[in-house]
């Protein structure tokens, strides 16, 4: 994140140390100095500065991230919950589109991971050693699609059972080679890595959220919502893209969608930011460790806070993985409950799905460059 340019004002804490001596009983006290910044929050947007197109301003604040009281689906990694300050910043109103993505790859031939064709070498070295190679026939680009036509499932830990490995699935062919993303420009772009949402943020001059950030975008102009609507669970249906039904092999697609749906496709929050919960997880700057947020020091305010220094997650020890936020079209109550502004999951760097994309943020500096 770039650095501030503000002036920061420092103010004094002065705290009594008693020294007690040998020779002497009496308690000698000096006084020690203790400099703590105090933070010039940026919170309205600057008047010389217009909204850049499809951007909206999230406010400067103070709130809770985190589990919140009453959430009765947070998880252990979402606790304990702690307060950040985050300055304000600019906000995709929707998740980046298949025609803005086009947009990208016309404009630089860039092509996705899932496209590229599969480096063994490179591969291998996400995998515990010793880990034979695949048949060539196997080893071919394609990307994770969900199995929409599972009857039965034998065990719910077991979540390869719903997920496939689809050669030839990528962005323009989401659901393999015989899809594609005619007539669908105002959906989602999926089967998006890490390093294809990079590339595009360094081509539309923005970057990833940081996991606050994403957070505060969340809220809107609340503070401690477990929503992006509020508190009430009973909103769900109406106002997130989520499945409703038996997960995985039943979805009564309620809410008017059985799988992905087009942005804008449900009410937006308070600051008009549409479908941060539901329809596809969206992509963070924060490496995921489901520690993090216990390692936290929360004895000095938390500013700006970009997450852990490294990956950690005994799941999935091999992998490099980055914090995605929301939820998708596969969230249910009996499975992962994701569809709160709090849930956080890792996804490797190097993968991407149907039910995964982005947006993007730009900040004051970043513009002003």
């Amino acid at each position: 994140m770039p650095n501030h340019t503000y002036k920061n004002s420092l103010f004094f804490v002065f705290s009594i140390v008693a020294f007690m001596s040998c020779k002497n009983p009496s308690a000698e006290k000096k006084a020690a100095i203790v400099e703590i910044p105090k933070h010039d929050l940026l919170k309205e947007q600057p008047q010389d500065m217009a909204t850049p197109e499809g951007m909206v301003w999230v406010a400067g604040k103070t709130f809770v991230q985190g589990a919140k009281q009453g959430d009765e689906f947070a998880m252990p990694r979402e606790q304990p919950a702690h307060e950040v300050t985050v300055d304000g910043f600019f906000i995709d109103v929707t998740e980046v589109t298949n025609k803005q993505f086009s947009a990208f790859v016309d404009a630089t031939d860039y092509m996705t991971v899932a496209e590229r064709p599969i480096d063994w070498e490179e591969m291998k070295k996400e995998l515990p050693e010793g880990t034979p190679k695949p048949a060539d026939s196997v080893l071919q680009p394609g990307s994770l699609i969900f199995n929409k036509n599972l009857n039965m499932v034998a065990n719910m830990n077991n979540y390869t059972q719903w997920w496939t490995w689809k050669i030839g699935a990528n962005w323009k062919h989401p659901e393999g080679p015989n899809s594609s993303i005619d007539g669908k420009d105002d959906y989602p772009v999926v089967h998006i890595a890490y390093e294809d949402a990079i590339a595009y943020c360094k081509w539309a001059n923005r970057r990833l959220p940081t996991e606050a950030e994403w957070e505060s975008a969340a809220q809107g102009k609340d503070t401690k919502g477990i929503y992006t609507w509020g508190n009430d669970p009973a909103q769900l249906n109406a106002s997130a893209n989520t499945w409703q039904g038996t997960f995985p092999v039943k979805n009564e697609s309620t809410d008017g969608f059985a799988l992905i749906a087009p942005v804008k496709s449900y009410p937006p929050n308070s600051i008009g930011v549409y479908d941060m919960l539901g329809n596809v997880w969206e992509l963070t700057s924060d490496w995921f460790n489901v520690e993090s947020y216990k390692q936290l020091d929360t004895s000095k305010p938390l500013i700006n806070p970009k997450g852990a220094d490294q990956t950690y997650n005994p799941a999935n020890p091999y992998a490099k993985e980055h914090v995605i936020k929301g939820g998708s079209f596969l969230c249910h109550a009996s499975y992962c409950a994701s569809f709160r502004i709090s849930a956080r999951m890792g996804t490797s760097w190097d993968s991407g799905s149907d039910h995964s994309g982005f947006r993007t943020v730009a900040t004051v500096e970043m513009l002003r460059e």
